[in-house]
């Protein structure tokens, strides 16, 4: 394979990463179709700064246009919601009304459900209020792009962690269609997860938001082994959430 032919082998894998992750129409570009979908866990983090830096820009308009930075904050999630197409909220809320369950296959059951309960709404306002609080503390434009950002990748990585790190807890699904990941590409995630974490951040701070995805992957990863037997993707997209709380916390303290 010559350099021309792995270039668009990595350019098809970062657009199967946006077109799972996202709801951008990197179908009709003329890419080749990777042949196993965990290749492209390496982009994941490279999707989240991208949904960061999309929802940074709302959040720099509005904040131009005079907006309070509680009100640009609501403007920079909205559009991150419907970028990703609410797929981490929907595995937020899913895997906290499984909690309602009393055994594993129970559990499971309930985040099948289509219907949402008490617990899932909770956690959903919860993510919101957190997240919305956060960015309208950082407050600064140029903050809240980098924030964003690194919280965005972070997040991500938390969900690949899991995924190497976790069997499956049931025979089919989303987790289980796109498989778990090889230890490089893995690795490769957690490198360009801090990379990006550095270049928009002081080292300090970005590896702080490192050690939020790790902090997440670990929570929810004990508690999915010991509810669930393993993860899912509504455990990966509750990662994600947790993650990007954690973050955005960390950052508005510092």
């Amino acid at each position: 394979m010559n350099a021309h032919e792995r270039v668009r082998e990595r350019f098809a894998e970062l657009a199967a990463a946006f077109g799972l992750l996202t709801r951008l129409p990197v179908h009709r570009l003329p890419l080749s179709i990777i042949q196993t979908r965990s290749d492209a866990v390496w982009a994941y983090p490279l999707v989240g700064a991208t949904v960061g830096a999309l929802g940074g820009g709302v959040y720099w308009l509005a904040h131009g246009l005079s907006c309070p930075p509680a009100l640009a904050g609501l403007w920079a999630l909205a559009v991150m919601i419907l970028l990703t197409g609410a797929l981490h909220e929907d595995g937020l809320a899913d895997l906290a009304d499984g909690f309602a369950g009393g055994t594993p296959e129970q559990s499971l059951a309930i985040m099948r459900d289509h219907r949402i309960g008490a617990y899932g709404v909770i956690a959903l306002m919860l993510s919101l209020a957190i997240r919305g609080t956060a960015i309208a503390l950082i407050a600064d434009p140029h903050a809240v792009v980098a924030a964003l950002m690194a919280a965005g990748a972070a997040s991500r990585l938390s969900a690949v962690l899991l995924m190497a790190a976790l069997p499956h807890a049931r025979p089919d699904g989303l987790s289980v269609a796109v498989g778990r990941p090889r230890a490089p590409l893995t690795g490769a995630a957690l490198g360009l997860t801090f990379v990006v974490s550095w270049v928009l951040l002081p080292f300090g701070r970005a590896l702080v938001v490192m050690l939020t995805a790790l902090a997440a992957a670990l929570i929810l990863g004990s508690i999915a082994r010991a509810r669930l037997g393993g993860q899912t993707g509504d455990v990966l997209g509750a990662s994600c959430q947790l993650s990007e709380c954690l973050a955005l916390t960390a950052l508005a303290i510092a």
